[in-house]
């Protein structure tokens, strides 16, 4: 079964198509139906392919760092050359498959009614994505469903991830800066979360909350593989984030799961909220990260329902602790690499007995 992320886009394409078999009803008639959605299927793949960087992404980034007053015309120019190559390769298509009677020339080249009718399909299936992008995939697809519409009792997996060091960075950088620094962070994290299935419901200043229906995120320990992926793609650049920021990001990060109500709440301005104890706990054991000296805590409920943890990564109990604002005492762990918790224990026995050049020298004489 494909993943609800990948669904979206398979319907995205076939949205397409469908328009452009409309077109082929509208104003061919009807004549070769097939030639029609294989010109729309053709025309949005390139369109999309472009918008979510498959393709020419450093023309897509430049054209981002625009001022509004370029953006708009540059966007605009660039959805035209999508949609005459896409229509090109449609033409290639149908010619290539004997779908239409015109000669090749013919068959490949885009009219004004083609580029006019393409044009406003890409703004609408474009302004759909960013609908999407702006609130999530799984949200919005809840939000057409009316899934939450009423409130519903479930279980889900909660990962807290708080940037470190983000109040300093802006104290130093300025705002404006920080907040280019956050987006950054904050984009690194979307590919790995499609990748493991969770979905990035909210961001609370330098915080993201990343969330699974449980049986999703205990599913081959998705939640865990998620947050070892992120850690590992920041590191991997490094060299990136120091020359761009001079700094390498470091994040502190909490999961925790249990029972919570899911619901769609307010007026003007909807959104899916969770309601429970499992929330405010996650960003407990989030706070508890500092004080244990650790950057990865994980609840012992958690743990003990999840599958055996990827290769690699060990767990090591902290005990347990008293949360604020609750009464029974929580055990946590910290989640580590082999290597890492090697190096950490090297690094403990380092700061407790100095190599002998480190050590300050007896008086002369004594």
């Amino acid at each position: 079964m494909l993943p609800q992320h990948r669904w979206f886009w398979v319907l995205i394409l076939v949205a397409a198509g469908g328009a452009g078999l409309l077109y082929n009803v509208i104003f061919a008639q009807g004549a070769s139906p097939a030639a029609g959605f294989v010109y729309g299927f053709c025309i949005g793949t390139a369109a999309l392919a472009f918008d979510r960087g498959l393709i020419l992404a450093g023309l897509q980034s430049r054209i981002r760092r625009l001022p509004a007053s370029l953006y708009v015309p540059a966007a605009e120019l660039s959805y035209v050359l999508m949609i005459v190559a896409g229509n090109a390769l449609g033409g290639v298509v149908v010619w290539a498959f004997g779908l239409t009677g015109d000669h090749l020339g013919e068959a490949v080249r885009t009219t004004p009614r083609v580029l006019a009718y393409a044009l406003a399909v890409s703004a609408f299936v474009v302004f759909v994505i960013r609908m999407r992008d702006l609130i999530g995939g799984e949200v919005f697809v809840n939000f057409l469903i009316g899934r939450y519409h009423r409130p519903v009792e479930e279980e889900r997996i909660f990962l807290f991830l708080d940037v470190v060091g983000s109040t300093a960075f802006a104290e130093t950088h300025g705002d404006l800066r920080a907040q280019e620094y956050l987006g950054a962070i904050f984009a690194t994290l979307a590919e790995p979360v499609r990748r493991f299935q969770g979905s990035t419901d909210d961001y609370i200043g330098d915080m993201a909350m990343i969330t699974w229906p449980m049986a999703r995120g205990l599913k081959d320990a998705r939640c865990v593989s998620c947050l070892f992926a992120v850690r590992d793609r920041i590191e991997a650049e490094a060299e990136a984030w120091k020359t761009r920021f001079g700094i390498v990001p470091r994040l502190r990060a909490a999961l925790h799961g249990g029972s919570v109500v899911t619901a769609e709440v307010g007026v003007d301005r909807h959104k899916i909220a969770y309601f429970g104890d499992a929330v405010n706990v996650t960003s407990r054991i989030e706070a508890l990260c500092r004080p244990l000296g650790v950057d990865m805590l994980i609840s012992q409920d958690l743990l003990e329902r999840l599958p055996p943890l990827p290769a690699g990564i060990s767990v090591r109990p902290l005990g347990s602790h008293t949360l604020r604002g609750r009464d029974q005492q929580l055990a946590v762990a910290t989640l580590e690499r082999s290597g890492d918790a090697a190096a950490a224990m090297v690094e403990k026995a380092v700061a407790a007995d100095p190599p002998s050049a480190a050590r300050p020298r007896a008086a002369a004489g004594r």
